[in-house]
């Protein structure tokens, strides 16, 4: 059989092929523009379903006999359509600064405890249903022609079956989610004044939708027999990818955003989840449940750090057949701690702030520190705030007892170590970068039949590279630097 995970992103979408083996048989990109400025952020969604397109349409030119395709996308951005699906306006990034006094009517309507006891989430405006309130209260002319509320996952479902259904987790970043019924919450769409008529059918995560639609399997060059999946938010779908199915095991995203992603056997207290802005997400298996705990800056710090200062080292690092990353890591003359301390705020800070307005700042500079150990106490910083985020995770409940390392950074033996170090806990780096479509063909491939089950498809497309076991002696080490890098956020944010 033939499975295709379909990941749609902020900047660009992806659609890999696997056997019922996993192997991996093709893979296609487009990207499309994303527009940013001071009015809002926004990107056309109909060049997004070009794009989603055009992906299918290349990988079926080798490989026409595509059983299924599953489909999961970034959460919150959301766009009105008509009755066919047609784009009415651009959609909403989840960035958006529109809706922010629609999310603050909202909180005092209800309540944040409310809210937050429904939805699983602390009240913010990044989520759909402030910016739906937005539209309406300000293009009441688009709000009125609309048909169909759409996130991107049910818009791209939609326009491949003709079927309007949305997976729980993705439904959960609306913020008008019930994730104790399951259901949307009548309660908050009244209170926000948006008509609870115009979203998609919630469906559990992994739901088929339907076979493409006839007319469209042709012009794209897929077998009529293609069956649709609605697969969920794209975290959930790397948790999927990683192999996290119990509590015991916690993922580690470490691309360009570090997420960790531990999952809960009951629904977690949302008063102390809201403490760090934690989501509650429903997860694939019935009764567990998933929370967010993310770092804007991961990978992206590093990226910073060498495209800012490391020029030459680009160079050498290429005349010797490595990357950068590789060539700075090799460099560091150094053993353990750097000494200084890097918050890595460089984009703002997540949780468990969540405060847009916090900054970056490098601490303990002299006239020796050259460009390795800068980099290396990039590293550190990442991994500090992991930690920040991984003890207020365990206040509420969170109790896993090893990560599993997704994306770029895992390919990194110096960072897992660090990591591990650093967190106390093993960490396993896994062969997949991108974890995101491995979880959405397992998904699928459950689905249409490939595998019994989650556990046989994991047994096949998840594998393991290296687990670094943490050091009780280095984490000695780390652990006094730490209690330094704990203060840092309340002594700098006064003065940025």
């Amino acid at each position: 059989m033939k499975i295709g995970g379909l990941d749609i992103g902020t900047t660009g979408c992806k659609l890999t092929l696997f056997d019922g083996t996993g192997r991996q048989l093709a893979r296609a990109y487009r990207d499309y523009p994303v527009r940013r400025d001071l009015s809002g952020h926004e990107i056309d969604a109909c060049a997004l379903l070009d794009a989603a397109m055009d992906v299918i349409r290349e990988v079926a030119s080798a490989h026409p006999d595509i059983d299924g395709i599953g489909v999961t996308s970034f959460g919150e951005t959301f766009v009105l359509t008509d009755g066919e699906g047609r784009p009415l306006h651009p959609a909403m990034l989840y960035t958006d600064p529109r809706g922010e006094r629609e999310c603050r009517q909202l909180a005092e309507t209800l309540s944040e405890e409310k809210i937050c006891r429904i939805t699983g989430l602390r009240p913010h405006e990044m989520y759909s249903i402030s910016k739906l309130a937005w539209i309406r209260n300000k293009h009441p002319e688009i709000y009125d022609a609309a048909a169909h509320a759409f996130l991107i996952e049910d818009l791209v479902v939609f326009a491949l079956t003709g079927k309007a259904q949305i997976d729980y987790s993705l439904a959960s970043r609306t913020m008008a989610f019930d994730v104790n019924c399951l259901k949307w919450s009548g309660e908050i769409f009244d209170a926000a004044g948006v008509d609870i008529s115009l979203m998609s059918e919630p469906v559990p995560t992994g739901t088929p939708a339907g076979l493409i639609r006839d007319g469209l399997a042709s012009q794209l060059g897929v077998r009529p027999g293609c069956m649709i999946v609605s697969v969920s938010h794209d975290q959930i779908s790397a948790a999927v990818g990683a192999g996290a199915f119990d509590p015991d095991v916690a993922v580690d995203g470490a691309g360009t955003v570090e997420c960790l992603t531990p999952i809960y056997d009951h629904m977690p207290d949302p008063a102390v989840m809201a403490e760090g802005y934690f989501s509650t997400v429903p997860y694939v298996i019935p009764g567990r449940y998933a929370a967010y705990a993310f770092s804007y800056t991961g990978g992206a710090l590093l990226q910073w750090c060498t495209d800012r200062f490391a020029s030459a080292e680009k160079k050498l690092a290429a005349d010797e057949g490595i990357s950068v990353n590789e060539y700075l890591e090799r460099a560091y003359k150094g053993e353990g701690p750097t000494g200084l301390l890097v918050l890595p705020h460089f984009a703002g800070a997540a949780t468990p702030y969540m405060d847009t307005g916090s900054r970056g700042a490098v601490i303990g500079l002299d006239m020796e520190t050259d460009l390795p150990t800068l980099y290396r106490a990039c590293m550190e910083g990442v991994a500090y705030e992991m930690r920040v985020n991984y003890e207020a995770l365990r206040r509420t409940g969170a109790a896993f007892k090893k990560l599993n390392a997704t994306g770029g950074g895992a390919k990194s033996a110096v960072w897992m170590q660090m990591k591990a170090d650093v967190l106390g806990v093993p960490v396993t780096a896994l062969s997949v970068s991108d974890a995101g479509t491995v979880g959405s063909a397992m998904l699928t491939g459950v689905a249409v039949g490939a595998f019994r089950d989650l556990s046989e498809a994991a047994s096949v497309m998840v594998r393991e590279l290296q687990t670094y076991q943490p050091r009780p002696e280095m984490g000695r080490r780390y652990d006094r630097v730490f209690e330094r890098y704990a203060r840092v956020y309340d002594a700098v944010r006064p003065l940025v």
